[in-house]
C-alpha cells in the first residue's frame, strides 16, 4: 500500500485491524474519492462493526448524529477516476497507532488501538465531527471493554488460507483413479499440448461458454499425463489447480492478493518442480475486481517472462474480451483456444460414455432411449444452457430421482404422507369451531383421513420391512465380494491357510447366508436389480424444471393433436378457419415438419373487436402447455413510441435498470416454450417491427446486455382490427364458400399492404380471417359464460339454472356485429350478476339452494329452491 514514494507494511496489524483499514479504503474506492482519509474509517467502523458502536454509544454519543455528520462530510470530499491512496493524515493516524503500541511492548495492533488513535484527530472532518458530540482525545479510552461485549463478524485476515491448501494436484488425482473419463475433444486436448510445447506465449486459454466442456478437456490432458500419453517433455508435468475463490478470500485489501499470489508461486509451483503449469478456471474471478486485477495482471506477466510460471486457464468469451480491454499485456502472453459446443451426435457420444459413471454412483441402468432423450430434450428445451453440461445435469438428476423414487420413498406415496398430514393438521385447527361449515369441513376431513391413513400405514410398515431386508442383501454382497478379493490376495500371496479359510469357510457360509437374504427379498415382493431410465424419466425431469408438461416433449399426444378442432372449436365459437388453421400449423411443427431455426408458428388475425382473437390465443396456450400463463401477451399500444420500442430488449449496459431485461426476452427466456401475443400491432411503433423481421426469420433475439432469446418454440401470434369496418359489411354467406373467402383475403391484403411492409408480411406465416359473430354464435357463447358463471356460484354450494327463453333473451341484448362477444358479458354482468350479488349480501339464498332464472315478459325472475 503506497503514497507517493510512501509505503506502509500491514504485517504488524491484527486480522481485525487490518480488516478496518481494508474496508475504509474500499468505501473510498466505491465512492470514487481520491484519497482514503480517516473520515473513511469513522463511517466503515459506525456501520459495519457493532464493537465499536458499542463503544461510542457506552461514551453517551448518539450514533445518528455521528453517522449522518460522516455522509455529509464524505459527500464533500473531492472525487476522481483514479485509485484512492492513503491520505497524509490517514497515514498519520495510523503511525500514531504503531507508536502506542510500541510503547507498550511487543504486539500488533489492534482494533482499540486504531480507535484510540481516530479519536486524537485534531483538525480535519473526523476532529469536527467528534467535537461536536462533545468527545475530546482519548474519550473512548475509559469505554473500550464494550468492544468485546457484543458478537462481532470474523476478520477478514482470518479467513486467508494455507496456500498448501489452494493446490490440487490434478495428475495424481487422475493417476488414482478419481477423475472422470474424457469422451472426444481429442483434438482439442492435441492443441493444448501443442500449446505448450510452443517456446513462446505456451500459456494455453481455453476460450468457451459455460458447459461447453472446457473442464473436460484438462481433465483429459490430466489423463494423457497420468498414462503417458505426451511427449517425453511433458512427461513430468504437473497440473496444480488453484481455487481462485479461496486465493482472493478476505483480499479487500489492495495488495494482498498480490502477496499471496507471489507466495503460492514461489511455494508451490517453483519449489515444487520448474515444470508446473498453474491451471485457473475461469480467469477472470480471479482478476474481477478493481483492487487485484491490476496488481495480478502485471505479476503473472512477469512471472511468464521470467519462465517462473506456466498457466492453463479457462474464461468466457466476455471475459476473454474484458481481459483483451483490461489487461493487453497479460492477454499477449496468452495463447486463446475456442471451444465450441458439441454437436448432436459428439454430444450423444459423450453422455453415452459417461453413462457408466452415473450408473455406478446411483446403481441404476441407464438406457440407450434415456442418452438420446437426454441429449434430444436439453438441446431443444435448454437452449440458454449448452451441450454436454446440459444433457449431463440431465441425466444425473433423472438417476438421482429414479434412486430416490425406488430406494426411498416413491412419490405416490410421499404425496399421500403430504396429503395426510395436511388433513390431520386442518382437522386439528377446526377441532374447538361449533359452527354449521366447520362440523360439515370436519366431517368431510374426518372421512378423508379414515380412507387414507390405513393406506399409509400399510405403506410405511412396507417401507421399513423392504429397507430391512435390502439393507441386510447390500451388506451381504459387500462382505462376498470383499472375500473374493481376499481370496484372489490370497492367490497371489501364495498364503494358502488364509485361502483354505476363505474357499472352506468363509466364502461358503456367505453364499449361503446371501441365498437366504435373496430369497427374503423375493418373498416381500421387491425388486434386487437395478432401476432402469428411459426416456419417460429424463422428460419427467425435465417436465420439473421448465413446467412444461411432460407429454408434449415426447410428442406422444398424436391423438390430442388430431383432435385439436375439437378441443379448441369447444372454447372459441364461430371461427373453424382460424381453429383449423392453427391446428393445422401446430401438427406440422410437432412432427418437424418446419424450419428448426423460426418460431413454430407465426400468425396474423384479422378481425373486429370481441371475435375471439385473443380468446384463440389463450386456449391455444391451455391445449399446447395446459396453462393459460404460457401465454405472454404484449399491448403494443404501449410501444407506440420509439423509446419504449427499446423495453422489448432492456436498456444496454451503464443505463438505468439495464440488469432487468426486456419484457419480450425475459419472457422467452423464463419461458422458452410458449405462446407470444402481439395485441393490435398496427399501433406499435416502426422499431416494434425490425424487432420482429428477427424473431419471425431467425428465431432468436439479442437483448440489451448481450444475451441470446430463444424463439424456436414459440408460437407467435399478433392480432390486428386492419381492415374489421370491411368485414362488418361482409354478408354471412361469403365465409361460407372458397371463392368468397379468397376475394375477402385478396381485399383485406391490400389493406395490410398499405400499412405494413412488404418484408414484414412476408415472413408471417398464415394470416388468419376471424368473422364476425352471429345470433348462434352468440348463444353458444351463452351457455360458455354461464358454465363460469355456474362454478363461482358453487364455492357457496348454490347451483344456477337459466331457461332457454332467458338465455336467447341474453342473446338480443348482447348482440352487435360490430362489437362481438364482449357487450354479451355486459349483459350477463347487469342482468344476472347484479341481482345474485345483491341477494346474496341480503341473505336471500342459502347453501344447498337452486337458483332458476327464467323469462317473464322482457324482465328476468329469479326464483330459489
Amino acid at each position: 500500500m503506497s503514497n507517493g514514494t510512501t509505503t506502509l507494511s500491514l504485517d504488524n496489524y491484527a486480522g481485525e485491524a487490518k480488516a478496518w483499514v481494508a474496508a475504509a479504503q474500499q468505501l473510498a474506492d466505491e465512492k470514487r474519492h481520491v484519497e482514503v482519509d480517516p473520515l473513511h474509517l469513522l463511517s466503515c467502523g459506525l456501520e459495519l462493526d457493532p464493537g465499536i458502536a458499542a463503544v461510542f454509544q457506552k461514551a453517551g454519543v448518539d450514533l445518528r448524529d455521528v453517522i449522518a455528520d460522516s455522509q455529509r462530510a464524505l459527500g464533500r470530499l473531492p472525487r476522481g477516476d483514479g485509485q484512492a491512496f492513503l491520505s497524509e493524515s490517514m497515514l498519520e493516524l495510523m503511525r500514531r497507532a504503531e507508536r502506542d503500541v510500541r510503547a507498550q511492548g511487543p504486539r500488533k495492533v489492534e482494533l482499540e488501538d486504531l480507535l484510540n488513535a481516530l479519536t486524537q484527530e485534531v483538525r480535519g472532518a473526523v476532529a469536527d465531527i467528534l467535537g461536536g458530540v462533545k468527545l475530546g482525545p482519548g474519550g473512548l479510552r475509559g469505554y473500550m471493554d464494550a468492544l468485546r461485549s457484543v458478537p462481532r463478524p470474523a476478520a477478514a485476515a482470518s479467513q486467508s488460507a494455507n496456500t498448501a491448501d489452494l493446490v490440487k494436484d490434478l495428475v495424481e488425482a487422475a493417476r488414482s483413479g478419481l477423475a472422470d473419463p474424457v469422451i472426444g475433444r481429442q483434438q482439442e486436448i492435441r492443441r493444448v499440448l501443442t500449446i505448450l510445447e510452443r517456446r513462446h506465449k505456451g500459456h494455453p486459454i481455453l476460450v468457451g461458454e459455460p458447459g461447453v466442456g472446457k473442464g473436460a478437456i484438462i481433465r483429459g490432458l490430466a489423463l494423457k499425463i497420468a498414462n503417458g500419453d505426451v511427449p517425453t517433455s511433458l512427461a513430468e508435468l504437473k497440473l496444480l489447480e488453484i481455487d481462485a475463490g479461496a486465493l482472493t478470500s478476505g483480499t479487500r485489501l489492495r495488495g494482498e492478493a498480490e502477496a499471496r499470489m507471489r507466495k503460492l508461486i514461489d511455494s508451490q509451483l517453483t519449489a515444487s518442480r520448474p515444470g508446473a503449469i498453474f491451471v485457473v478456471r475461469s480467469l477472470t474471478r480471479l482478476l474481477g475486481t478493481s483492487a487485484t486485477a491490476p496488481a495480478l495482471g502485471d505479476l503473472f506477466t512477469s512471472a511468464f517472462a521470467g519462465g517462473k510460471l506456466r498457466l492453463l486457464a479457462t474464461v468466457s468469451p466476455e471475459g476473454w474480451r474484458t481481459i483483451e480491454a483490461n489487461e493487453p499485456a497479460l492477454a499477449r502472453k496468452l495463447t486463446p483456444l475456442v471451444i465450441e459446443a458439441p454437436s448432436f451426435e459428439e454430444a450423444t457420444e459423450i453422455v453415452r460414455g459417461v453413462a457408466g459413471q452415473y450408473e455406478k454412483h446411483h446403481r441404476v441402468l441407464v438406457t440407450e432411449g434415456a442418452v438420446q432423450a437426454s441429449v434430444t430434450l436439453a438441446r431443444r428445451y435448454l437452449s440458454d444452457r449448452f451441450l454436454p453440461d446440459s444433457a449431463l445435469d440431465l441425466l444425473d438428476e433423472t438417476a438421482a430421482s429414479r434412486r430416490v423414487g425406488t430406494d426411498g420413498i416413491s412419490p405416490e406415496v410421499d404425496a399421500q404422507r403430504s396429503q395426510l398430514s395436511s388433513l390431520l393438521a386442518q382437522q386439528e385447527s377446526l377441532a374447538d369451531s361449533t359452527d354449521a361449515l366447520s362440523l360439515s369441513k370436519v366431517a368431510e376431513l374426518s372421512a378423508r383421513i379414515a380412507e387414507l391413513q390405513p393406506q399409509v400405514e400399510k405403506q410405511r410398515a412396507a417401507i421399513e420391512s423392504r429397507r430391512g431386508a435390502v439393507g441386510a442383501l447390500r451388506q451381504l454382497s459387500q462382505e462376498h465380494a470383499d472375500a473374493e478379493r481376499a481370496r484372489e490376495a490370497a492367490k497371489t500371496e501364495k498364503n494358502y491357510a488364509r485361502l483354505g479359510e476363505l474357499e472352506h469357510v468363509t466364502i461358503p457360509a456367505l453364499k449361503t447366508r446371501l441365498e437366504q437374504a435373496e430369497k427374503a427379498v423375493a418373498q416381500a415382493g421387491l425388486v434386487t436389480e437395478r432401476a432402469a431410465i428411459d426416456e419417460s424419466h429424463i422428460a419427467q425431469t425435465l417436465a420439473e424444471w421448465t413446467q412444461i408438461p411432460v407429454a408434449k416433449m415426447l410428442e406422444e399426444e398424436a391423438d390430442k393433436l388430431l383432435k385439436m378442432e375439437e378441443r379448441l372449436g369447444q372454447r372459441v365459437i364461430g371461427q373453424p378457419d382460424a381453429v383449423t388453421a392453427i391446428a393445422k400449423a401446430i401438427r406440422r411443427g410437432r412432427v418437424g415438419l418446419r424450419d428448426p431455426r423460426r418460431p413454430i408458428g407465426s400468425f396474423l388475425f384479422l378481425g373486429t373487436s370481441g371475435v375471439g382473437k385473443t380468446e384463440l390465443a389463450k386456449a391455444l396456450a391451455e391445449f399446447l402447455f395446459d396453462d393459460e400463463q404460457a401465454l405472454t401477451r404484449l399491448d403494443m399500444s404501449e410501444f407506440m413510441e420509439r423509446h419504449m420500442a427499446q423495453r422489448l430488449l432492456g436498456a444496454p449496459p451503464g443505463y438505468a435498470d439495464s440488469d432487468k431485461g426486456g419484457f419480450l426476452t425475459e419472457a422467452v427466456r423464463k419461458r422458452p416454450y410458449s405462446v407470444l401475443l402481439f395485441d393490435e400491432v398496427e399501433k406499435a411503433h416502426q422499431d416494434v417491427f425490425n424487432l420482429l423481421l428477427q424473431v419471425l426469420d431467425d428465431g432468436r433475439l439479442t437483448d440489451g446486455r448481450g444475451r441470446l432469446a430463444d424463439f424456436t418454440n414459440t408460437v407467435v401470434i399478433l392480432t390486428s382490427n386492419i381492415g374489421s369496418e370491411r368485414l362488418i359489411d361482409t354478408p354471412a354467406e361469403v365465409f361460407e364458400s372458397e371463392d368468397g373467402k379468397a376475394a375477402l383475403q385478396d381485399v383485406l391484403m391490400q389493406r395490410l399492404q398499405e400499412f405494413f411492409r412488404p418484408e414484414f408480411l412476408n415472413r408471417i406465416g398464415d394470416t388468419v380471417v376471424f368473422r364476425p359473430l352471429s345470433k348462434k354464435d352468440l348463444r353458444s357463447i351463452v351457455d360458455i359464460q354461464l358454465r363460469g358463471l355456474e362454478k363461482l356460484l358453487a364455492r357457496r354450494q348454490i347451483s344456477l339454472k337459466v331457461d332457454d327463453a332467458a338465455k336467447d333473451r341474453l342473446v338480443d341484448l348482447g348482440y352487435d356485429p360490430a362489437l362481438g362477444a364482449r357487450p354479451l358479458q355486459r349483459v350477463i354482468v347487469r342482468h344476472l350478476q347484479d341481482p345474485l350479488a345483491e341477494e346474496l349480501l341480503k341473505g336471500g339464498y342459502k347453501e344447498g339452494q337452486t337458483i332458476h332464472v327464467a323469462l317473464d315478459g322482457e324482465v328476468f325472475r329469479f326464483r330459489a329452491d
